[in-house]
């Protein structure tokens, strides 16, 4: 059997649905060597060096049935051609047959394969106010139509489930819940590792974490007001490992205006490879995202050993399973006191997780 993957999300993103895609491929190309992979992304636009790009090589050179295929497109022009203006520009015509076609990032190119979609959340119509307005329009068009189309349905959560049936009517057989798991490399690592990466990133002593785009979804500017109210050690500080999303500004303003320069350092780029000794190295994990399909980096957290705080709300306490603190993501103060309860906690939720 040939399978074709939209890689696109996983050649551009370093978060999120590339995260995602990059740890699925990652798992599932070894089962099987009869199975022929095409992972063809959108490359117009995109540096030969990409960093997520020198990641597909390698994959490529390790497994011979996997190939990847650069399209001459940007991301946003193959949105225009297959979403916008539908044009039936199928995707085999681009890439060549294969049997079955997964799309990883919501909707689905024009295709004639049976066809598995993975829908990861609805922050579209949960929380309209967390997504531009731009992309809320074309989602609100682009995913109903490309849920009508697939063969299969993928959800990373019951939670997201849950919102499929009762904000579209998706339910049934079709839909199948496929809890992501976090590689082998999210673990306890020795010290010496630890440090290394302490050092590459200058990283302080002590630092509680969040890994996430800065986005107005993300919660941040709460999480900064609840940082700025815990009795906390002073320096105790708040890395926020993520690149800059949207509405971004707000976050820096709130840093400056609780006078958080000193206590808060911001890492933009951090490679798949230096995350699990992130993770290790914070005292807490620290992440009350206003809503998510999943929540990786809380199950990536867990792996390595590192007490979590995390929301109350969405698939989070789903996907904590019981091992974390939950708090109100709604309330500074439910976030500054679940920051305290969790330092107050950490050999009990170590054991949790």
């Amino acid at each position: 059997m040939h399978i074709g993957v939209d890689y696109t999300a996983a050649a551009w993103q370093g978060a999120g649905i590339g995260r995602y895609t990059r740890e699925l491929l990652r798992a599932v190309v070894g089962l099987d060597v009869e199975l022929r992979y095409t992972l063809f992304y959108a490359a117009g636009g995109l540096p030969p060096d990409a960093p997520y790009v020198a990641e597909l090589q390698a994959l490529c050179a390790a497994h011979p049935h996997v190939k990847a295929h650069p399209l001459p497109f940007t991301p946003r022009q193959l949105t225009i051609l297959w979403q916008r203006m539908r044009l039936p520009l199928r995707a085999e015509w681009l890439v060549g047959r294969f049997d079955l076609l997964h799309a990883p990032d919501f909707v689905l190119p024009p295709t004639r394969a049976k066809t598995i979609l993975t829908v990861h959340d609805l922050t579209f119509l949960v929380h309209p106010e967390c997504a531009e307005a731009g992309l809320r329009r074309y989602l609100a068009k682009a995913v109903p139509r490309s849920l009508r189309q697939a063969d299969l349905v993928l959800v990373d959560s019951q939670a997201t489930a849950n919102d499929l049936a009762r904000l579209l009517g998706v339910d049934g057989p079709r839909v199948h819940l496929l809890y992501p798991g976090v590689d082998t490399r999210f673990r306890p690592l020795p010290a010496a590792e630890q440090e290394a990466t302490r050092i590459a990133l200058g990283l302080p002593k002590d630092f509680l974490l969040f890994v996430g785009t800065l986005e107005p979804r993300k919660n941040l500017v709460r999480l900064l007001e609840g940082f700025a109210q815990a009795q906390l050690p002073p320096t105790l500080a708040l890395v926020v490992a993520g690149r800059r999303g949207w509405m971004e500004e707000e976050i820096f303003a709130t840093v400056a205006r609780l006078q958080l320069k000193a206590r808060v350092k911001f890492l933009d780029f951090v490679a798949d490879s230096e995350l699990p000794a992130l993770y290790n190295l914070a005292q807490a994990f620290v992440y009350p995202s206003l809503y998510e399909g999943f929540g990786l980096p809380v199950l990536e957290a867990l792996a390595c050993g590192t007490p979590v705080l995390t929301a109350n709300s969405g698939s989070l306490p789903e996907v904590a399973g019981g091992a974390a603190i939950l708090v109100d993501p709604h309330s500074p103060t439910a976030i500054a006191n679940g920051i305290e309860r969790t330092l107050q906690q950490t050999e009990h939720l170590r054991k949790l997780g």
